[in-house]
């Protein structure tokens, strides 16, 4: 078996339903599975893990897929271990990385994936298939034991990747900026995921899909794009 995934920057683009814009993909990507396991863990704006689940369950009735939450098993690494496929929503990071750690989840969620498992993961969710979290966008609300996660690319992710706007007033620091300071720290590339943009992962093949180039960040080197359809593996 081998890895089959899409790590997308976000759920919802502007003016689109939840997942709507993905749908057909997710139905191809899903064509096999009957039930997806859904991990509610990184909450975002702190809706419950019900409501969470509620949410994903409405979205893929749409292809006719049915969804469980992990929340509602009695053994979560046991339910991971037997899934027909994996959905990591998106939210809070640090949230997320401290309850995969919490239930010993990081290496079984690593293992069934590289096995073969499909998994889709959306902003939070897509951060966690890198290297590190290190290039999340978010607060750290909670401590997490460590900042390594699941390794299922050879760089780090940073999900919604927003360009610097010339006409903005805002006078904070960038999405460039801050990638440039973990790159004073750390050496592995960093891929930019815009909007609406995701990575298809067919074994050791990275793809990157959707209407936008992504952006490359790399230790040495100035950033640069790469258009859509463009293969990643080679950026370590």
């Amino acid at each position: 078996m081998m890895k089959n995934m899409i790590i997308a920057s976000t759920s919802t683009v502007f003016g689109s339903g939840y997942l709507e814009y993905i749908l057909d993909d997710l139905k191809l990507h899903f064509k096999a599975v009957k039930t997806i396991l859904f991990i509610p863990y990184a909450r975002p704006s702190g809706i419950t893990h019900d409501d969470y689940t509620a949410k994903a369950k409405d979205a893929f009735s749409k292809i006719n897929i049915n969804v469980e939450g992990i929340h509602t098993f009695k053994n979560p690494k046991t339910a991971i271990e037997q899934a027909e496929a994996i959905f990591v929503g998106g939210g809070n990071t640090f949230v997320l990385v401290s309850q995969l750690y919490k239930i010993k989840a990081i290496e079984v969620l690593t293992e069934v994936v590289q096995n073969g498992t499909p998994y889709l993961g959306t902003s939070a969710g897509s951060n966690i298939c890198g290297l590190t979290m290190n290039t999340t966008n978010d607060m750290p609300i909670v401590y997490p034991p460590s900042f390594k996660t699941l390794g299922l690319v050879p760089f780090n992710i940073n999900p919604h990747y927003l360009d610097s706007d010339v006409n903005s007033e805002h006078m904070g620091e960038t999405r460039e900026t801050r990638i440039k300071e973990f790159l004073c720290y750390n050496t592995q590339t960093v891929v930019g995921l815009r909007e609406g943009s995701w990575l298809q992962v067919l074994g050791e093949s990275i793809t990157l899909k959707g209407p936008f180039p992504a952006r490359i960040f790399k230790h040495d080197l100035a950033p640069y794009e790469v258009e859509s359809g463009k293969l990643l593996e080679h950026l370590t």
